[in-house]
């Protein structure tokens, strides 16, 4: 879910990303994502999708670039399907994605986000799906969405205020998130094989409007980088 020195963008708004903008597949364990064999979005795209440049211009993305094992599992047409979330800002994609209930939950418990992301620009969200989500258990969940202080220092994590491809976050190693006090975010391997803190990619390189989104198969909890 680099080289260059990313800026800041303060506010548990912003933070709403890391969940808002799932592109929504599903996790490892037992899910069909980890047995997933192809990217569907990567064949079905048309040539001509759209490209989302970065602030630096490291995060060039279009349809024909999403990868991953459990991208088939993302709608192949509507506006929940990778290419009808091109046009969208990231709040609005992920709501149209029915994928995405977990996630557009805890973004509902605090008032405002939606909007606050819709109007973010050039960011990176490493988000989780929504058995990753369920792995934390119901109370955990709960718990979180009933205490927004709690909520969003875990959401600015999975926050880059900077718009990196894979190739970008790869030759990086390391990116600062939205939250200052929680570490950087590791990011391991290359190419279609990296890794963001550990956890895998199941859906990357996912343009939006104003966002790259890597859909991950677990929470990223600040502090516990090791």
């Amino acid at each position: 879910m680099e080289v260059s020195t990313t800026r800041r963008i303060a506010g548990a708004g912003i933070a709403a990303a890391a969940l808002l903008s799932l592109a929504a597949c599903g996790s490892g364990g037992d899910s069909a994502a980890e047995g997933g064999e192809s990217s569907a979005p990567r064949s079905s795209a048309p040539a001509s999708s759209p490209m989302n440049e970065s602030a630096g211009g490291e995060g060039v993305t279009t349809a024909m670039d999403v990868y991953g094992p459990a991208c088939s599992q993302v709608p192949t047409d509507g506006e929940g399907s990778v290419q009808g979330m091109i046009d969208d800002p990231v709040a609005t994609a992920a709501s149209n994605n029915p994928l995405l209930t977990k996630l557009v939950a805890a973004v509902g418990a605090v008032d405002g986000l939606a909007d606050t992301l819709n109007s973010a620009e050039n960011i990176t969200v490493f988000a989780p799906a929504d058995p990753a989500f369920e792995a934390l258990g119901e109370q955990k969940f709960n718990e979180l969405a009933n205490n927004p202080d709690q909520l969003a220092p875990i959401l600015q994590y999975h926050v880059v205020p900077q718009r990196y491809d894979a190739e970008g976050l790869a030759q990086a190693g390391e990116v600062e998130s939205l939250n200052s006090d929680g570490g950087p975010v590791t990011i391991e391997g290359s190419g279609e094989n990296i890794t963001v803190n550990g956890a895998k990619v199941l859906c990357g390189n996912i343009p939006t409007a104003n966002a790259t989104v890597f859909v991950i198969d677990s929470v990223l909890m600040p502090g516990t980088n090791s």
